[in-house]
C-alpha cells in the first residue's frame, strides 16, 4: 500500500487553447515566449551596439522562420531518414504531430546568419554576440514546453517504491513533481514511475550560463565582442553533453548507440574553445566590448559612420581654418595697401 495515492495524479493539459478541432499546445506557447523576450534582449544590446533596428526586425523574423524549420528538418532526418527522402513534403504537412530538434535550429540559424551578416554588411561576429544569449533565453522558456508534454525527459529516478522515487524528488515543488509521474507508456517512458525532470536541470543550467555570460560582460575586463558566441558553444555544448546521458528519447546515428546530439555537442565545445583561445591568447578577431555609447562601437556601420563624421569635422575645421587664413590675408593686404598709399601722398615724387 502507498502512502501517496498515486493513481490519482493527472497530469498537467497540454494545450494552451482548444477550438474546436483546433488546439494550440502550451509547448508552443513557450517556444513563442522565448523566441519574444531573446528578441527584446537582443534589440536592446543591438541599440548599444550601433546595429540598425530594421536590421534586427528583418533579421529576426527570417531567423525565426529558418531556425524553426531546421529543427523540424533535423528531427525528421534522424528520426526517420527514409520517410524523408520519399516523402520529404511530410517535413511540414505533419509538423503538428511534433518534433523538433534545437540543434537544427542552431545550425540552420548559424548558416542563415552569415549570408544575412553579408547581405546587410554586418560582421557576423556582431551577431553572434546578440544571438548567443538569444539561444539560452528561447532555451531556457521552451524546456518548459516539454515539461508540458511530458517529453525530453531522463530515466526513472531511484527508488524501489513509487513512495521512494516521489520522496527523491523532495526538492521540486509539487506540480512538477507530479508531471513527472508518467502512466502513459511508451518507448521514452516504458513502466509506470517519477522520471528524471531534464527539462529542468538543462532551464536551469541554461540560465546559470545567460547569467554568467552577462556578468562576464560587465565586469570582466578582457571581454571581446562576439566572446558570448564562442562561451555559448562552450557552455551549452558542455551541458547538453551530460544531458544526454540522462534523456531516454535521444536519437542516434543509424543504428548504432551514437547519440547525434552528443556528437555535435563534441565539436561545439572544440570550436568554441579553439575561437575563444585564439582571440584571447593571439587576438584573432579580436574586438573589444564597448560597454557605453553605441556610437564608440566599431562595427561596419558604426565604424565607417563615426570615421566619415570625424573626417567630415576634420575637413570642416580645415576648410573653416583656411577660410579665416584667407580672410586674414585679405585683411593684411587692405592694411599693407592703405599705408602704402598714406605712404606715397606724404613724398612728392614718388607714384
Amino acid at each position: 500500500m502507498f502512502l501517496y495515492d498515486h493513481d490519482a495524479i493527472q497530469a498537467i493539459n497540454s494545450n494552451f487553447i482548444t477550438i474546436g478541432d483546433f488546439e494550440i499546445k502550451k509547448y508552443a506557447m513557450c517556444i513563442m515566449f522565448g523566441a519574444l523576450l531573446a528578441f527584446i534582449f537582443g534589440l536592446r544590446w543591438a541599440k548599444r551596439l550601433g546595429i540598425k533596428e530594421d536590421v534586427i526586425y528583418t533579421g529576426f523574423a527570417w531567423g525565426l522562420i529558418v531556425g524553426v524549420l531546421g529543427a523540424r528538418t533535423f528531427y525528421c532526418v534522424f528520426d526517420d531518414f527514409n520517410k524523408v527522402i520519399t516523402k520529404p513534403w511530410t517535413i511540414i504537412t505533419e509538423f503538428r504531430n511534433g518534433g523538433l530538434a534545437i540543434s537544427g535550429a542552431i545550425i540552420s540559424v548559424a548558416i542563415y546568419a552569415v549570408i544575412y551578416c553579408r547581405i546587410v554588411h554586418i560582421n557576423p561576429i556582431y551577431i553572434g554576440e546578440l544571438v548567443a544569449p538569444g539561444f539560452l533565453i528561447g532555451q531556457i522558456c521552451g524546456r518548459w514546453g516539454n515539461f508540458f508534454n511530458q517529453e525530453a525527459h531522463g530515466g526513472l529516478v531511484p527508488g524501489a517504491t513509487l513512495d521512494a522515487q516521489r520522496e527523491w524528488l523532495w526538492f521540486l515543488p509539487k506540480f512538477i513533481k507530479d508531471n513527472m509521474y508518467i502512466s502513459n507508456l511508451s518507448s521514452a517512458a516504458p513502466v509506470v514511475g517519477y522520471y528524471q525532470p531534464t527539462f529542468l536541470y538543462e532551464s536551469v543550467l541554461n540560465l546559470i550560463g545567460l547569467l554568467l555570460i552577462l556578468a562576464l560582460r560587465k565586469w570582466w575586463k578582457k571581454y571581446r565582442l562576439g566572446d558570448a558566441l564562442f562561451i555559448y558553444l562552450m557552455w551549452y555544448g558542455c551541458v547538453r553533453f551530460n544531458i544526454e546521458i540522462m534523456r531516454t528519447d535521444a536519437q542516434t546515428i543509424g543504428n548504432s548507440s551514437i547519440k547525434v546530439v552528443q556528437v555535435l555537442c563534441i565539436f561545439a565545445m572544440l570550436i568554441g574553445l579553439v575561437f575563444f583561445i585564439l582571440r584571447h591568447k593571439f587576438h584573432w578577431f579580436d574586438q573589444p566590448w564597448i560597454n557605453a555609447d553605441p556610437e564608440k562601437v566599431n562595427n561596419s556601420f558604426g565604424k565607417a559612420k563615426v570615421v566619415n563624421e570625424k573626417n567630415d569635422s576634420n575637413a570642416n575645421d580645415s576648410k573653416e581654418s583656411m577660410d579665416a587664413n584667407d580672410s586674414n590675408k585679405v585683411i593684411a593686404d587692405n592694411v599693407d595697401n592703405a599705408s602704402k598709399e598714406a605712404n606715397g601722398s606724404s613724398e612728392p615724387g614718388k607714384e
